[in-house]
């Protein structure tokens, strides 16, 4: 099944102008996030209980280049500044920028809510043991923090945005290695601070390209870039305390949960190497088929990333104590050569989800800006509640799932003469 043969996506009055070098980085982002997710697991099965396991903890340093995440904040910094400057020339206030943002960010969360609410009792009554349906629970709602994130930078967007980089960035930057130094020191909880500190910070060079501050940084000079980064990244590693990989593993020292400012480092490797590669990939953007593949994908990708790991579930669950399949070592000859086959399973199930769910990144009705400093607590608060709890059964998910139908009704009103904007 080919992603172009997913259904028109839903049309929209220009509002701003595209980068297709942006875009390119928010989808070749979030499919490389996907891709890592679905070969990550190393699954067993036996007596009704599912282990499970890392396979890039036995290949650290591939998540130099697969740990995409600084670059998908920061094209959605820039992103943010071209679409809230936009909306801003037209006469909108940020009050009203935010609530549609928010419904857009939102929105799409609640058709993952309506399936994976009852889905873990449905299955248990069906027969399936009740520790992989937790799992599979528990998983689905891990990936929430991404928009629980991605909200903060949208409400600081219309702040961040008075603020001149060359201020607002050395703080952001600063208190990001000031964080590690207190968590390292002894006070782990104060290294949670740097889910602000260092998203906000590659938010807000995605602020810098929007205003064409980073034309300059092509051929020797992205070269230069990245180079330092990724060697920057290497002497963090070696002298400690960070680990090599950069995503989150069992038992040790994580990158990510909570973020360290070795990911500034790594960011700075990926920036300049995507500064380098810009002219090819502008070029490579204006193909008509990648342009079609790029039309395609860019409205359906906040589906994609919630769906991805349904569509895991699905597949693992159906091999994994269906059949009976265990995962090969990981690494191995074997690991490597059922890699595509693996994915090859997972693509059609994401594809047909995506077809199915992708209308819901257009939220009905039109965005009401009165009520934003109330819906955007009860949503954030859904959203890091569903992070930490999934969709396991119990109250919380619940409960959160409500906060964050009644947070989007603050923000929403009936189809009036209003005209969407985005």
């Amino acid at each position: 099944m080919s992603l172009t043969m997913l259904p028109p996506a839903p049309e929209r009055a220009p509002a701003a102008p595209r980068d297709r070098f942006i875009d390119v980085l928010r989808v070749f982002g979030m499919v490389l996030v996907v891709v890592q997710h679905w070969t990550m697991p190393v699954l067993s099965y036996a007596q009704g209980r599912l282990t499970t396991g890392n396979a890039l903890a036995a290949m650290p340093y591939v998540t130099w280049i697969s740990q995409v995440m600084p670059l998908v904040f920061f094209a959605g910094g820039a992103a943010n500044a071209i679409s809230f400057r936009s909306a801003a020339r037209r006469g909108g206030t940020a009050r009203e920028w935010t609530a549609r943002r928010v419904r857009r960010l939102a929105w799409p969360v609640v058709p993952l809510a309506v399936v994976w609410l009852p889905l873990p009792h449905l299955l248990v009554a069906l027969g399936v043991p009740a520790q992989p349906v937790d799992v599979a629970a528990r998983t689905v709602g891990q990936l929430l923090w991404f928009l629980a994130v991605y909200l903060l930078a949208v409400v600081a967007t219309p702040l961040l945005l008075r603020v001149r980089t060359g201020v607002a960035l050395p703080v952001l930057a600063g208190g990001a290695v000031l964080m590690d130094v207190v968590r390292f020191s002894g006070l782990e909880a104060a290294g949670y601070l740097n889910v602000a500190f260092v998203w906000l910070a590659v938010h807000q060079v995605g602020f810098r390209y929007a205003e064409g501050g980073l034309e300059r940084l092509t051929g020797r000079r992205a070269a230069g870039l990245a180079v330092a980064g990724f060697a920057m990244v290497a002497a963090l590693v070696a002298t400690g305390p960070y680990p090599a990989s950069m995503i989150g593993m069992p038992g040790m020292i994580s990158n990510m949960a909570p973020p360290s400012a070795c990911l500034l480092a790594l960011f700075a490797g990926q920036l300049g190497l995507a500064m380098l590669l810009r002219p090819a990939l502008n070029a490579l953007a204006a193909r008509p088929r990648a342009e079609a593949v790029l039309t395609a994908l860019a409205p359906r990708m906040m589906t994609v990333y919630l769906w991805h790991m349904t569509a895991l579930v699905a597949v693992a669950g159906v091999a994994t104590i269906g059949f009976g399949l265990t995962t090969p070592r990981a690494g191995s000859a074997a690991w490597w050569s059922a890699v595509p086959l693996w994915l090859a399973a997972l693509a059609p199930v994401l594809v047909a989800l995506t077809a199915m769910l992708g209308r819901f990144e257009d939220p009905a009705g039109a965005a009401a800006h009165r009520l934003v400093p109330v819906a955007v607590p009860l949503v954030g608060g859904a959203l890091l509640t569903l992070t930490i709890t999934g969709f396991a059964p119990g109250p919380a998910p619940v409960i959160a799932s409500l906060a964050l139908v009644a947070g989007l009704a603050l923000v929403s009103r009936p189809a009036a003469a209003a005209p969407r904007r985005r």
